[in-house]
């Protein structure tokens, strides 16, 4: 489907659709004003969560494009301690929680890399903590402090005037500006979270203060926040799966064949039988501990030395810090080396190995301790002259961000013994693990191998952009109310290290790293677990830092492994953008269509090791750079008619694009050399190219009350998904080349997106009032194909209650399964998940309040699955967070 038709034909007809509108307008304003005439009005003043709802209405009414909001109810009172979280109460946004808060989102059913996120209209830069997440084009919104926002706009349909590079939503965050408050405004929060499954609370704080003077022509802002959690995060994991196959001879790296060994009777018997039914390689639980730590300062400076000029300066910084402590401790019944030929014992059902027992089979605790942060500084300046038909703005700004894993500590203990896993019960049950003598529970009998027994790694990333941009307007009488034209530069740059060293030649025991019992609510409310897997014991990650700072240790290398060489990339992108906008409105038609033109450079370089050659010496390693560039021409299209007074049409067209990953551009993998899998880029992919069409009829059928629905249709090609294929390595535990089955992302071809979306929301009697939205997307790629971050259904309910100095508030929240990615050949899911929060706030007087909040009460389990829910990647509980906060507002 073209847009570019749907744009010139819908044009057309704009001149019958206004007379006929401004038909109905003259009319219904006749009615309003006989009707004001005879009724008295009355000026109601809403405050509170109702007076953020109300704003977030007029906000959506007023906009030309489809448009969604969320408002904080006062200076430094959003509705959410989590930006993400609150946007939940958006028809079509729905938010991923791996780690138990919302991190992620997509929007009407697109990946979270296909959405974009703008501070001000601009864009910040970001970089994760998590090791295995390298620089994308995601935003984590647990990076941004919700006390800066007054109000954060998801815009589902593109404006020309906006930055490109969204197929799902742009989602824009304003913050405060001190010359929009009073002459003096003081905010300021004190609070108290406590998380029930680390059984750990912290304390928490913000302040915010405001000033400008009586005439309104200077004015600063200035704001901090602290906020610490040390959340733990307790699982159930596999790691990747097998064919059973591998027991009969079926690895060629290892042909091993168990049933010359213990698989004898009906284990043969069964596995002969079943040689295609799939199990996981290793099975085991998960101990993940971590405290993260925000602070972040923003100021704000504005000077009008006259009414038609403004000068605007604003600085915002984040420094946070995310140490983390993973120990994964589990049965490693597929390990190419040791296990294969250990099997006794076998059931199949459907196609899925439920039950494997193995006579010295391997186990493995892995711990890593990780020292990982982010830093970020944004500076943004602004001069605008307004005047009475024309105004011009010229903006720049610099924004970068450092962080990632300032340094790993990986130690790898091994114990062989008799297990059986059994996994028949899943999804209700995950899995079970079960030893014949109590090994989980023993740290003296897992020792590392000498061969290898872990590395040091070092993986910072960086992220940064540059941006000038102009942008004239001129105002107009007529059908023709104004014309916008702009230009745009921006220049990002984004890189990756990556380097270590192996740690060879130790023989420890995990008992001399004050090994300890997991706490007594260790995997509380998971089903079928047994007293083994809930008693295991940890140990401690700074105890391994000050064992192998004890020792003479060589520098980390970017070529002591294959994938720290290929894991050093950078990627530099120019982006020149023109574009040219016409707001129309006439009679009860109003709207506007524009195009914007953009030019993409980018240059990718990285590490490639010729062909060939084992990958495991710096002279088998080429520093290389692929260039690549594109145009696109973006047209869009905005109609909004009013029906009736209360009673508004909606319709969008666009074209719209969205660039790849910055890792997936690059050449960059990883591998598991246990298991013979990998995953890495591939600078040769296409940005994605979409033609969207929106519409939505909304009702205003009662003050500070709505209901609407809208439908979506996305047609995407280009569209990203990853394939699996076989690629050679140096394996550094065998030292020798073996055969990887490694994931790269390709241009998989066409995808579509369509659905609808419901929201109801209105203000009830007696103090009463309710939000309410459900959402369904289907989306498919090509043949058929899941597309990732995908729920085909998402819904929200939030009662409320506001009386006096008392407001209620519950929201609840419910998506169903979603593919996620491609992962060691397995197409990997979440399971359908459901979350609880609650807020309730006391206003002893008028400035101060008293707020207590419980999130994730329902301390939701989110299940990640294999091809299957029968074939479980890591289930995991975070706990319950309760928030007891004190408000100062002057």
């Amino acid at each position: 489907m073209r847009i570019r038709g749907i744009l010139v034909g819908t044009a057309s007809s704009l001149a019958l659709l206004a007379s006929a509108a401004q038909a109905q307008t003259t009319q219904t304003q006749a009615d309003s004003d006989t009707t004001a005439a005879a009724e008295p009005q009355e000026d109601i003043v809403v405050t509170g969560y109702r007076a953020s709802l109300a704003a977030a209405i007029e906000t959506k009414r007023n906009a030309d494009a489809i448009v969604d909001s969320v408002s904080a109810e006062d200076v430094g009172k959003f509705p959410n301690t989590n930006v993400a979280e609150a946007l939940t109460l958006v028809p079509g946004v729905t938010v991923d929680r791996q780690f138990g808060q919302g991190e992620k989102i997509s929007i009407l059913g697109t990946d979270p890399a296909l959405n974009r996120t703008l501070l001000n209209g601009q864009t910040v830069a970001s970089a994760d903590w998590f090791i295995l997440d390298s620089p994308g084009r995601t935003f984590n919104y647990a990076l941004l402090a919700p006390q800066l926002v007054g109000r954060v706009d998801v815009y589902k349909s593109p404006e020309a005037r906006i930055d490109e590079g969204s197929i799902g939503g742009t989602v824009n965050v304003v913050t405060r500006k001190p010359l929009e408050l009073k002459p003096l405004t003081i905010a300021a929060s004190l609070g108290y979270l406590y998380n029930t499954r680390s059984e750990k609370g912290d304390v928490q704080g913000s302040a915010l203060i405001s000033w400008r003077n009586e005439a309104g022509t200077i004015g600063l802002l200035a704001s901090f926040q602290r906020a610490k959690d040390r959340l733990r995060r307790d699982g159930l994991e596999t790691y990747g799966t097998m064919r059973a196959n591998q027991w009969a001879g079926g690895n060629p790296d290892n042909p091993v064949d168990s049933r010359d060994n213990g698989c004898v009777g009906a284990c043969a018997e069964t596995l002969t039988a079943n040689l295609d039914a799939v199990s996981p390689n290793a099975f085991g639980t998960s101990y993940f501990e971590q405290g993260r730590e925000r602070l972040t300062y923003s100021a704000t400076a504005q000077w009008k030395p006259v009414d038609e000029l403004l000068l605007e300066f604003n600085w915002l910084k984040v420094d946070a810090t995310y140490d983390n402590l993973n120990q994964s401790m589990y049965a490693f019944q597929g390990n190419t080396w040791n296990s294969l030929g250990a099997l006794t014992g076998i059931e199949v059902q459907d196609g899925i190995v439920t039950s494997a027992s193995l006579t010295n089979g391997l186990s493995v605790l892995d711990v890593q301790y990780r020292e990982a942060e982010m830093k970020s500084d944004t500076y943004h300046g602004k001069i605008g002259w307004d005047g009475e038909t024309w105004d011009i703005n010229v903006e720049g700004g610099i924004s970068e961000a450092n962080g990632g894993t300032k340094r790993q500590v990986f130690l790898e203990f091994l114990n062989w013994a008799d297990y059986t896993v059994d996994l028949s019960a899943a999804p209700d049950s995950p899995g079970t693990l079960t030893y014949t003598t109590d090994v989980q529970g023993n740290p003296a009998a897992f020792v590392t191998d000498p061969g290898w027994s872990g590395n040091t790694v070092e993986k910072p990333t960086s992220d940064k952009e540059r941006y000038a941009q102009v942008d004239l307007g001129f105002d107009l009488d007529g059908a023709v109310k104004r014309i916008q034209l702009g230009y745009k530069f921006r220049r990002h740059e984004t890189a990756q290290q990556y380097a270590g060293i192996a740690l060879n030649g130790l023989a420890v025991a995990a008992s001399q790293f004050d090994a300890r019992p997991a706490p007594d609510n260790y995997l509380s409310g998971f089903n079928g677990i047994n007293d083994q897997m809930a008693n295991r014991f940890t140990i401690s990650g700074p105890a391994m830092v000050d064992f192998l700072e004890g020792r003479t240790l060589p520098t980390p290398s970017i070529f002591a492994a294959a994938e720290f060489t290929a894991g050093n990339w950078e990627v530099d992108e120019d982006i020149h953008a023109a574009y040219a906008q016409v707001n129309v409105e006439t009679g009860g038609v109003r709207g506007n269509f524009g195009v914007r033109y953009v030019s993409t450079s980018t240059e990718s370089a990285g590490y490639v090791c010729e062909s060939g050659t084992p990958c495991n010496a710096e002279a088998n390693w080429n520093w290389e750079t692929t260039k690549s560039s594109y145009q696109n021409v973006l047209p869009n299209l905005n109609l909004a008619v009013d029906l009736q007074e209360d009673l508004i049409l909606r319709f969008a067209a666009a074209q719209v694009i969205a660039r790849p990953n910055y890792a997936d551009m690059t050449n960059f993998f990883w591998l598991s050399d246990g298991i013979l899998t990998g995953e890495g880029g591939n600078p040769d992919l296409k940005p994605y190219e979409s033609s969207n069409l929106n519409a939505s009829l909304e009702w205003y059928f009662a003050p500070r009350a709505v209901l609407a629905a809208e439908v979506f249709y996305k047609d995407i090609s280009n569209y990203i998904l990853r394939r699996t294929g076989p690629e050679q390595y140096f394996n550094q535990s065998q030292g020798r080349v073996t055969t990887y089955q490694v994931a790269r992302p390709y241009n998989a071809g066409s995808a579509e997106v369509k659905g609808f979306a419901l929201a109801y929301q209105q203000n009830l009697p007696y103090g009463f009032g309710i939000l309410a939205n459900y959402t369904y997307s289907d989306a498919q790629g090509q043949d058929g194909a899941d597309l990732p971050y995908n729920s085909k259904h998402q819904a929200s309910l939030s009662p409320f209650f506001e009386s006096g100095p008392v407001s209620l508030r519950a929201t609840y929240t419910w998506r169903s399964k979603y593919f996620t990615s491609i992962d060691r050949g397995d197409e990997m899911y979440v399971r359908d998940s459901a979350n609880v929060d609650v807020s309730a706030t006391y206003n002893v007087t008028e400035n101060i309040g008293i707020t207590l909040s419980g999130m994730n009460l329902t301390d939701s389990e989110y299940y990640a699955y294999a091809n299957t829910q029968r074939l479980p990647r890591g289930v995991y509980r975070t706990g319950k967070k309760l928030l007891a906060t004190v408000n100062v507002n002057f």
